[in-house]
């Protein structure tokens, strides 16, 4: 802005961004002794974190600073060098695990079809039109809110239609 004698310094601005946000932030569960000595308490009776963020909610409901998700529980016992909880706290989590291992990495993950789609404009031309019996589309036919589901196979020479039904749920084998 000319003529007001204000002129924005951006590296002045920069440094005071940085003055305001320190890093390494101090954690919620470490800031608040009454959030970390509850946490303690029900680990060491081998709650899970996910009970524990469910009985947070429940004895607080009023106290925002009491509410924590799971995921903070776990970093809190497994990240290394914050010293929120005790480390032989993550001894009573019901894995024993004293090391996090991720469930999934984005990069080992496979894609749902081994093949890919043939586009119907890839067609064999005795497929496109329909002089040799034996080619077949298929089509899922989806219920309202994913509650129901048919599949359907056409044979395109006859037009005879195959439903096929979803298969029941398996039923869980009893414990031994």
């Amino acid at each position: 802005m000319s003529g007001g004698g204000w002129s924005y310094r951006p590296h002045a601005a920069q440094r005071r961004a940085d003055a305001r946000e320190p890093r390494p932030k101090p954690g919620n569960i470490g800031q608040n002794p009454r959030l970390r000595d509850f946490l303690q308490d029900h680990l060491t009776r081998r709650w899970s974190p996910e009970q524990i963020c469910h009985a947070l909610r429940a004895r607080f409901p009023d106290q925002p600073e009491m509410h924590v998700v799971h995921e903070t529980i776990y970093q809190a016992l497994y990240v290394q060098g914050r010293g929120e909880l005790r480390r032989e706290l993550t001894r009573a989590l019901r894995t024993g695990c004293a090391m996090r291992r991720p469930h999934r990495h984005s990069a080992a993950r496979r894609s749902r079809f081994v093949h890919p789609m043939v586009m119907i404009s890839e067609r064999p031309a005795e497929a496109a039109d329909r002089a040799v019996p034996g080619h077949r589309e298929g089509d899922l036919i989806v219920g309202k809110n994913n509650g129901s589901a048919i599949g359907t196979l056409v044979e395109r020479s006859t037009r005879y239609l195959m439903p096929a039904p979803p298969k029941p749920p398996a039923t869980p084998s009893p414990p031994t």
